[in-house]
């Protein structure tokens, strides 16, 4: 699949994963979306990230999960959203939640590009 379709099928999907979390009970707010290169190494450098991220190609998405107006900071808190996000993946496109990352970004998600989820 051309990365400019994985782009639109991912844009959908971010679509439906917030109309998802609010109907659950969730206030979300976006965070990061697009990270320049620049960011993205810098980040490695400092071991809060990786060079070749996929925010940098649009397929990922990191949101900011509140209740009660309370921001929501804990991985756990996104897992029943990660989960869901998860099985939205079809033979041709894998939907990756953070939370499973050797170091847990559970606020993350992204749809796998490349070998890099």
């Amino acid at each position: 699949m051309k990365l400019q379709q994985k782009r639109a099928r991912f844009t959908s999907l971010v679509g439906k994963l917030l109309a998802h979390a609010e109907s659950i009970g969730f206030e979300v707010t976006l965070g990061e979306t697009i990270r320049s290169e620049a960011v993205a190494k810098w980040n490695a450098s400092q071991g809060i990230g990786i060079a070749n991220s996929l925010h940098g190609v649009g397929l990922a998405v990191d949101i900011n999960l509140f209740r009660n107006g309370i921001y929501l900071t804990k991985s756990e808190d996104y897992e029943v959203l990660g989960k869901w996000w998860e099985k939205q993946s079809t033979h041709d496109l894998l939907c990756c939640w953070g939370g499973r990352f050797k170091r847990a970004d559970g606020n993350h998600f992204s749809v796998e590009h490349n070998g890099v989820r």
